[in-house]
């Protein structure tokens, strides 16, 4: 009777202190935490990693980092349903792949009309552009660049009829791929040589095709020391990269765009190609490539 006695005074003390414990838990790692995913490739990992240290490294909130979470719609709809608070997208899959709207060669239109509809939709916020714009390019070797004074891509006009490409079937199907570039800027390789896309690279190195279809950020640019020729009709559609964020997430921490739209413009193609370089090339670790960069450009002590 005594030891119930006892249980009954000492149980509601106990709950109390649970209960102020969980709070304080709770204020640590629920009110003030934010959530940064990325997708499952290694400029993703990067910026995932880059996005998250600034945050955390300029504010008073709990980052939490999850890289490699999946592909678009994986990373998209964790931010959409709440699981997550923000990741770095790019304006030509918000548009195309998840609005389901044809492509655009203007990245300015591009970038109003997802400001705009995925704030109108989704309650999400496009950020500022980074500044790098990760879409299909057309690469050659120094050597063919100097030798046919190639610096854009409308330059193969007089040339493109002695040269080689290597590309893989997809480039070869879709509309903003090979037939589209031909008829765009009027002219027709010598060759077409259809390849993995792992093959490229070592193709172009080893002179076996003389031109390579690329994606504009790829390291492996810089590995193997190609030039990207300019697409001066804007051909390809845009894909500039911006971080995507939860507009109630803005509202409960509004620092967050103050310190994220300090990367506005920071990050060009070729610097982007060079991080990923560090990373598949010379296989450093994206969380310390990110870091490394976000300390060269004193934006984290």
């Amino acid at each position: 009777m005594i030891l119930r006695g006892m249980l009954k005074l000492i149980m509601p003390i106990f709950l109390g202190v649970l209960l102020i414990v969980l709070a304080g838990c709770s204020a640590v790692n629920g009110k003030d935490k934010v959530v940064v995913v990325g997708k499952d490739f290694t400029e993703q990992d990067i910026m995932a990693n880059l996005v998250g240290i600034l945050l955390e490294k300029n504010t008073n909130l709990n980052v939490e980092i999850k890289p490699f979470l999946g592909g678009t719609d994986v990373c998209f709809n964790a931010v959409k349903n709440g699981s997550a608070d923000l990741y770095v997208e790019y304006t030509g899959t918000g548009l195309v792949n998840i609005l389901g709207m044809e492509a655009t060669s203007d990245p300015d239109h591009a970038y109003a009309v997802v400001k705009e509809e995925f704030a109108k939709k989704y309650k999400l916020e496009w950020l500022q552009p980074i500044g790098f714009n990760n879409t299909y390019a057309i690469a050659v070797r120094e050597e063919t660049a100097d030798q046919f004074h190639l610096t854009k891509v409308s330059d193969l006009q007089n040339h493109a009829d002695q040269l080689v490409l290597g590309t893989n079937q997809e480039f070869l199907e879709r509309p903003d791929g090979l037939k589209g570039l031909e008829q765009t800027y009027g002219f027709k390789f010598r060759d077409v040589k259809a390849m993995n896309v792992g093959l490229k690279y070592s193709a172009i190195s080893e002179r076996k095709v003389d031109v390579i279809d690329a994606y504009s950020t790829d390291g492996q640019l810089i590995k193997h020391n190609l030039v990207l020729l300019e697409d001066d009709k804007q051909f390809f559609p845009p894909y500039y990269a911006a971080p995507l964020v939860r507009q109630d997430t803005l509202e409960k921490y509004p620092e967050i765009k103050e310190v994220l739209d300090k990367l506005a413009g920071r990050i060009d193609d070729h610097e982007m190609a060079v991080l990923n370089a560090q990373v598949d090339v010379d296989k450093k670790k994206a969380k310390d490539v990110a870091e490394q960069w976000l300390r060269e450009e004193g934006l984290i002590q």
